[in-house]
């Protein structure tokens, strides 16, 4: 159960924005009562970079930015934060996931596909969990007290967009 202090969203498949929005009316009461809270949504690079053959899921996706920035004017006067988090090929299961089945679906080796990708890194490697998770706890803690309605890219430099 959630304290009311922060929330964090990650949209998945289907929803997408009404889950996040959802889960975020739930808790604002509270954080509204308290006088302070942090709302952090993770989303996709496609926000800033439509990622091909994804249409619907950038759209969706892109929605929560004009949200969180709306949000973000709408209860900063209860001290409350709202910001989008855009993480780029974090090494996770997902990726891993997503690394397989490229390399079935085009029947090259694994380890081609992830040379392929992390070259498209300017960090040259795949981001680690504990990175990710110190940029998300930042924006959770006072030392962020003042950064509200803002996109943080966690991603190498892998999201070419300006």
């Amino acid at each position: 159960m959630n304290d009311g202090r922060v929330v964090c969203t990650k949209p998945g498949s289907g929803l997408l924005a009404q889950s996040v929005i959802k889960v975020t009316d739930r808790v604002l009461p509270a954080m509204r009562e308290r006088g302070w809270g942090w709302v952090i949504t993770s989303t996709s690079s496609g926000v800033v970079s439509p990622i091909p053959n994804l249409g619907l899921s950038n759209t969706l996706r892109s929605s929560l930015v004009g949200w969180s920035k709306t949000l973000a004017a709408e209860v900063g006067c209860y001290g409350i934060t709202s910001n989008i988090v855009l993480p780029g090929r974090v090494a996770t299961a997902r990726i891993k996931f997503l690394d397989e089945a490229k390399a079935s679906r085009e029947s090259r080796p694994i380890e081609e596909v992830v040379a392929e990708s992390v070259a498209s890194i300017p960090l040259g490697r795949y981001g680690r969990p504990e990175e990710y998770s110190k940029v998300v706890t930042f924006l959770a803690s006072t030392a962020a007290s003042y950064i509200t309605g803002s996109i943080i890219r966690i991603d190498g430099g892998y999201i070419s967009a300006v």
